[in-house]
């Protein structure tokens, strides 16, 4: 079974930083990642960063020059660097990929999302 596992969240104070990773398990033949997104209590998911194949990078205006989004192919994982973290960061954090895989003769390509992570920012 393929899948994508989030790690890294967690309660920080105001200015901390956290570094969430985004994994591929299972028999993953290659993974395109499409993002890292955040869902606070009564709002709606939105995007947070994200990264091309060619490894342009896009961030949410609230976000830009205190995150970074990077990868590791080798390891079918993306991260996200969160520094100088506000208290308005408080959301879970999901990460978006389009994993490839084999499957009773076909290789087949589909949409996961990871299972979340909760980041909390508080003194």
């Amino acid at each position: 079974q393929v899948q994508l596992v989030e790690s890294g969240g967690g309660l920080v104070q105001p200015g901390g930083s956290l570094r969430l990773s985004c994994a591929a398990s299972g028999t993953v033949l290659s993974i395109n990642h499409k993002g890292w997104y955040r869902q606070a209590p009564g709002k709606q998911r939105e995007l947070v960063a994200a990264m091309t194949s060619s490894g342009s990078t896009n961030y949410a205006d609230s976000v830009k020059g205190r995150f970074t989004i990077s990868r590791d192919n080798a390891k079918k994982t993306v991260y996200l660097q969160m520094n100088s973290l506000k208290p308005e960061d408080t959301a879970v954090y999901y990460c978006n990929a389009d994993l490839t895989f084999f499957s009773a003769g076909y290789y087949i390509t589909n949409d996961y999302w990871g299972q979340g992570t909760q980041v909390t920012v508080s003194s």
